[in-house]
């Protein structure tokens, strides 16, 4: 069973696997503590028998939000973790008067694309060389809450 709860102080370094596990460059021990704390932040975490497998941060600002990162370790991805965020990560939206979503995405990961579209998010534009670590484009997607 998973459960989705707030991220802790104390959930640092496991996140921190993760990240390493799914992004380049990953964010830093600073970067994800600070998101913790921000007001405007909401972090949480998707937690089973063996511990958290899965984090996603949305941030607000006013009546839009952005999807900053969300990520399931590799060893437990397909199992429906990242659709458990993305729907509580939506209805917190919903209930702070959200009207919309963004978020960008590395153009060659089709798997999250595949995600976020599942999920009601469309194309918006491309930005180039938006990633470094290697360098590429990225997608910037939109869900309309409202």
């Amino acid at each position: 069973m998973i459960i989705i709860k707030p991220a802790t102080e104390n959930d640092i370094d496991r996140i921190l696997e993760i990240e390493h596990d799914s992004f380049t460059p990953p964010w830093t021990h600073g970067q994800l503590l600070e998101e913790i704390y921000r007001e405007d932040s909401f972090f949480i975490v998707a937690v089973d028998d063996s511990g958290i497998v899965g984090y996603a941060i949305l941030g607000t600002s006013i009546d839009e939000g952005q999807l900053l990162s969300i990520a399931v370790i590799s060893t437990a991805r397909r199992g429906g973790i990242a659709d458990l965020l993305m729907y509580t990560l939506h209805g917190r939206a919903k209930e702070l008067g959200i009207s919309s979503i963004f978020l960008e995405v590395r153009k060659s990961n089709a798997p999250a694309q595949k995600l976020y579209k599942k999920h009601g998010y469309t194309f918006v534009r491309y930005r180039e060389n938006y990633y470094t670590d290697p360098s590429e484009d990225a997608v910037v997607m939109q869900y309309q809450l409202l």
